[in-house]
């Protein structure tokens, strides 16, 4: 068999495929797994959805669900498993989840140690510590950019336009939303949106009323707010806060 004859053909237990030097066609897992790119490009197609992993963004892949991957060259994939029982994943998909400094330390000392005991049920409970619902945030790798990064989770809320960052660090503007494209695959200004909606997550949590976590993340208007959500989230902040309120009782 060829390797784009398994490639093609339809979903195959983990024992039954085969992992080559760029990747892995298509198959299928009866446990959950955590899959992460410290270095390197890797992408993984579940369901048709494209996901791309890097340093700051990681993977859970529930049981059940078929999945391929592809592998950039110089990359670095490492993957955790976790049996169905007693480990209840909070996801049903495919779902990418943000990698901060805390999470990338655990699992690179992990990495180093050669520590392989499955199921370990503290690295589970880190690895699904956060909102469920927050949105997929690469992180530059360096330069001007990680420097907007930076400033930019210190104070979400910041009204700096990309132009007037490159300013303020002596560089181009199109320097700057090039190395946004190239680092992260979004936009400046998308992601900017998507870090205002993940902190707005935690104060409709907290309580606070729609206009006042609109203003609170940076949000010139609460409709602008509004409309933002709903197009991410598929619905409006007060419906999330009435579905989590239901969801808790």
């Amino acid at each position: 068999m060829t390797h784009r004859d398994a490639w093609n053909q339809g979903p195959q237990t983990a024992d039954d495929g085969f992992i080559a030097a760029l990747g892995h066609p298509t198959h299928v897992h009866d446990f959950h797994q955590f899959l992460y790119a410290p270095l390197g490009c890797v992408v993984v197609t579940a369901l048709g959805t494209d996901h791309g992993l890097s340093p700051s963004v990681g993977l859970w892949l529930p049981a059940g669900v078929p999945h391929c991957a592809r592998f950039g060259p110089d990359s670095l994939v490492m993957a955790e498993s976790f049996d169905t029982e007693p480990h209840v994943l909070p996801y049903t998909e495919a779902t990418v989840v943000n990698i901060g400094d805390r999470k990338r330390r655990m699992l690179l000392s992990r990495m180093r140690s050669g520590r392989t005991d499955p199921g370990d049920a503290y690295l589970f409970a880190a690895l699904t510590d956060g909102h469920e619902r927050c949105l997929a945030l690469p992180r530059p790798t360096g330069g001007p950019a990680r420097t907007v990064t930076a400033g930019l989770l210190r104070d979400p809320a910041d009204q700096r336009t990309a132009t007037q960052w490159a300013e303020d660090l002596h560089t181009s503007s199109t320097s700057l939303r090039r190395a946004f494209r190239k680092e992260t695959g979004l936009a400046f200004t998308e992601w900017r949106t998507r870090l205002r909606l993940n902190r707005s997550l935690e104060l409709l949590d907290q309580g606070l009323m729609v206009g006042a976590v609109a203003a609170r993340v940076g949000f010139t208007s609460t409709n602008g707010y509004i409309v933002a959500f709903r197009r991410h989230f598929g619905c409006t902040p007060g419906a999330f806060v009435r579905a989590s309120r239901h969801s808790a009782a």
